[in-house]
């Protein structure tokens, strides 16, 4: 398979992307913000759909809405988590404002499938390069804020009294959310994000309660399932997205079985 230029740019795509929402699903898990994290890729099919609508491309109108919805929801500091109903309304608000792009711009409404549900297939060489400088510049900013990240998530009260903002620390964390969550839905689309950045973080954290060792397993979690599903997909010729989901799913119930036996 490995013959196709388009298998070998699906295999370092979904594998670029795998380790970026391992990491940072990794926190996101954590921190208790996986609703917050689906909202965002919400957000961001309405800015693809409207970026299409004015002839930019999709994916820099998702990365820009995601963004900007990521600073928006992390200027909320800790207050996110009690957030829920109005994290909602934008979420359904932002999905609807999509679909009424679509409804003026129905010359993209054919890639519609596509943006919900991802084409790992059809990454180009181009797309690749930007989906690698994502990668680069989000793990970069997270090993930047990690320290603070962890002392603001265990321990909020006592990190706020030694000087660390936590408003600063949530809109930062948001933002590097943002974008790899916009750079997930190239892979399994804007509905499955949660397959990518919340199964293998929290099957990780089922099996270790440790830092490191968490993180590590989460990426290789979601590494492993991205591949295996780019590589299922191609022999059985069933959608790649439903075999990263079906992964996850098995992943995760394995986790929970090892979590009761110990």
């Amino acid at each position: 398979m490995f013959e196709y230029d388009f298998m070998v740019n699906a295999f370092a795509a979904s594998g670029i992307i795998a380790v970026l929402a391992g990491i940072v699903g990794y926190f996101l898990v954590m921190r208790e913000q996986t609703f917050a994290g689906h909202a965002l890729s919400h957000v961001g099919f309405t800015g693809a759909t409207g970026a299409a609508l004015i002839g930019v491309s999709p994916l820099w109108g998702m990365i820009a809405f995601t963004l900007a919805a990521g600073l928006s929801m992390g200027a909320l500091g800790e207050r996110l988590a009690g957030r829920d109903v109005a994290i909602g309304v934008v979420l359904s608000l932002s999905l609807g404002c999509g679909l009424l792009f679509l409804h003026f711009f129905t010359a993209y409404a054919t890639q519609i499938t596509a943006l919900l549900f991802g084409n790992v297939l059809g990454v180009t060489h181009t797309t690749l390069a930007i989906l690698a400088g994502i990668a680069v510049a989000s793990l970069v900013a997270l090993g930047a804020i990690m320290r603070p990240l962890v002392f603001a998530t265990l321990q909020p009260e006592l990190a706020e009294a030694k000087g660390v903002s936590l408003r600063v620390v949530s809109m930062l964390f948001l933002t590097i959310a943002a974008l790899a969550v916009a750079a997930c839905t190239q892979i399994v689309g804007v509905l499955l994000v949660f397959t990518l950045m919340v199964g293998p973080a929290a099957a990780a954290q089922n099996i270790s309660t440790r830092l490191r060792s968490g993180i590590a397993l989460a990426a290789a979690f979601a590494l492993a399932q991205a591949w295996l599903g780019v590589t299922l997909a191609f022999y059985t010729d069933w959608p790649t997205s439903f075999w990263i989901t079906a992964l996850a799913a098995l992943v995760y119930l394995a986790s929970l079985l090892a979590r009761r036996r110990s």
